[in-house]
């Protein structure tokens, strides 16, 4: 083909890399391409677009800590992508190649998925079943398209396949994993990502995101799938796709209250809040929640509408302070006590409070995890669900990016803590192992055969505390958390009612957050994060963001600015274990302590094209005149050293 002789010849002058002319290649030969797919990457050639085809087509797109996530509109849309014009401007198909999110990627990835949960059925002792798979998706571009060609799919494949009629949140998908007792789940979104991004993730019977060994056998699937398998399911049919009742979101929302320790507080204390769930799905179930406990609501109205554009932010990310900008300036019309906003799939929570003059101070997600660990903690205590003086069977789940306060927390508590690689799933890990442990201890000295589900949370976390590890709470950096495991994964609908339960519990104290958050410091010592992203796009930025990563095992940094760097862990090397013995997974992530007694972490994005740094400073503090010089400081300090990290890693990069 003419085609094929331009690529080659871009790839003897070196505009196209090898990879990429490969991987062309096979697309062309594979004979699975409809015409319009033909016909932009012919319009991509014609146009010498190299920079935009080696970004299409260098890689295969990989499950990473949040399944399989990329571009689903190309930076250059082609005429015959665009087509015609579809809702909110969208082109009518999503762009073509190895490395982007389309239908093709789809359809592979969900034949490897049936594949394997095929397999995986075969060595259960009784299998009678064909593999069950629910589907939800949010509101992004080609969300709804890839949930029912992922559910025509499926079913075509021999299997059945339930979606929900309608956009719902991540969490919400997780519980119905195991509410509907399904083989696995699936939600189409890529969270907090710009528009142009879609994604797939995977979650398994236990409603967690896919962990090894599940991981590793469904990418094995996936690649065992050859291109020309793909053509007989690019025409969906519905026959035989089933839609859930409003029922499962009712068992949903239901299931939802066991988040509430002290729903009496609500009847004199009520918040008064403002929501954004910044065109996403954050409305559908937490608002009802809300409101089912007479909490009064004032939404960001120009927000509530879902727009896969998310015309009225730069970022649909609670974790960027201007993504609630709406929200804070309704705030300031009307004396409220907090804001919320959630991201499209409502699994991050953002959070504002009011200050003792009215004025809304926005919290970061470490500060926002501490306070909602420690306040359950102090509660559970309260309600005698863990005894007074801590139990070693109760555990704060975090990640090791996530603020070290919150060990403090535990610590002085006598509770344990878990970190955990970044990555909620890891988290959803270990939520399935006490799980396993509470039923396989309970069979086999008792038999009794535990309905995990069914079984109240109060005698839930007495037998977890007895025969496992019950967990108190679970959170990261990034703005999620987890108030019990009837989810397996970061919930924004839960956490907003956790957290209207904290600030009644304060309102009813006469504090307001500020002073409660100082009374912390006093009392665990003063902890401040920060964090600097830098990102690298296209296909030269993986190669630029791993030539950093392998340099620091290569050649570890000796200092950092003006401090010498006293230790390194380095997560791909070392065996490291965490506080139940379990080894951690091998990962190019690594953590610097400095002798100041600050420290840095350092890994790659699993989602983004960026490379994270993590700065996490620690002061000791006694007396309250001492926190305004210690914040000071702190803040100063970590200024400087993200200035010197940012230096030393663009000399890294070469």
């Amino acid at each position: 083909m003419d085609i094929l002789k331009k690529i080659r010849s871009a790839g003897e002058h070196g505009t196209l890399f090898e990879v990429t002319i490969a991987n062309i290649e096979d697309w062309i030969n594979s004979n699975f391409l409809p015409s319009w797919a033909l016909a932009s990457i012919e319009e991509l050639v014609e146009k010498e677009a190299w920079k935009e085809l080696n970004n299409r087509f260098y890689k295969y797109l990989e499950f990473g800590t949040g399944g399989m996530r990329g571009r689903t509109i190309g930076e250059l849309i082609t005429k015959a992508e665009k087509g015609i014009p579809m809702e909110f401007e969208a082109p009518q198909h999503p762009a073509v190649g190895a490395a982007t999110l389309n239908d093709f990627n789809i359809i592979r990835a969900t034949i490897g998925l049936f594949h394997y949960c095929g397999q995986y059925l075969h060595k259960k002792p009784v299998n009678n079943e064909a593999a069950k798979i629910v589907i939800a998706h949010d509101v992004r571009f080609f969300s709804k398209h890839f949930c029912d060609l992922i559910a025509s799919t499926w079913v075509r494949l021999g299997g059945c396949a339930e979606i929900f009629s309608g956009p719902r949140s991540t969490p919400q998908l997780s519980f119905s994993v195991r509410y509907l007792s399904c083989t696995c789940g699936v939600v189409i979104t890529a969270s907090h990502n710009p528009p142009h991004d879609n994604g797939v993730k995977i979650y398994f019977d236990d409603g967690a995101q896919i962990v090894s060994p599940h991981d590793i056998g469904i990418i094995k699937c996936v690649n065992e799938v050859k291109l020309s398998e793909i053509s007989p399911y690019l025409n969906k049919k519905m026959d035989g796709v089933m839609t859930l009742p409003l029922s499962v979101d009712q068992a949903y929302l239901d299931g939802l209250e066991e988040n509430i320790l002290a729903p009496e507080l609500f009847k004199n204390n009520k918040p008064r809040i403002v929501f954004t769930p910044i065109h996403g799905t954050g409305g559908i179930i937490s608002l009802p929640l809300m409101e089912r406990h007479g909490i009064e609501v004032i939404s960001v109205r120009q927000q509530m509408k879902m727009d896969p554009r998310f015309p009225t932010v730069q970022s649909p990310n609670p974790e960027n302070f201007d993504a609630l900008s709406e929200a804070i300036t309704l705030a300031k019309n009307n004396k409220v006590d907090l804001i919320f906003g959630t991201d499209p799939d409502s699994d991050r929570m953002g959070v504002g409070v009011a200050d003792g003059d009215g004025e809304i101070q926005l919290l970061n997600g470490n500060i926002i995890g501490a306070l909602l660990a420690d306040y359950r903690i102090n509660k559970l205590k309260e309600l005698g669900i863990i005894p007074q003086n801590g139990c070693h069977n109760a555990a704060i789940l975090k990640t090791f990016v996530t603020t070290p306060l919150q060990e403090s927390i535990a610590d002085i508590h006598g509770i344990k803590v878990i970190n955990t690689l970044t990555g909620f799933k890891w988290i959803g890990e270990k939520l399935k192992i006490y799980e396993e442990q509470l039923k396989k201890y309970l069979l086999e000295t008792k038999g009794i055969d535990l309905s995990y589900d069914t079984t109240s949370y109060r005698k839930r976390s007495e037998l977890l505390l007895r025969y496992s590890t019950f967990t108190i709470f679970g959170g990261e950096e990034s703005y999620g958390y987890l108030g019990t495991d009837r989810v397996r994964d970061k919930d924004a609908n839960a956490a907003i009612v956790i957290f209207c339960e904290l600030a009644a519990d304060l309102k009813s104290k006469g504090k307001n957050f500020i002073v409660h958050l100082d009374e912390l410091y006093l009392k665990y010592g003063y902890f401040l994060e920060d964090l600097l992203n830098i990102y690298y796009e296209g296909a030269s930025g993986t190669v630029r963001i791993k030539t950093i990563l392998d340099s620091y095992r290569s050649n570890p940094p000796t200092k950092m600015g003006e401090f010498e760097v006293t230790n390194i862990t380095d997560f791909g090397k070392q065996e490291l274990y965490d506080s139940d013995g379990k080894e951690i997974p091998k990962q190019d992530f690594y953590i610097f302590e400095l002798d100041n007694g600050y420290s840095y972490a350092v890994r790659g994005s699993g989602t983004e094209p960026k490379i994270k740094f993590y700065l996490f400073a620690h002061e000791d503090v006694s007396e309250p005149s001492e926190l305004i010089a210690v914040k000071r400081n702190a803040a100063t300090t970590l200024k400087r050293l993200i200035r010197a990290i940012e230096g030393d890693a663009h000399r890294r990069a070469g």
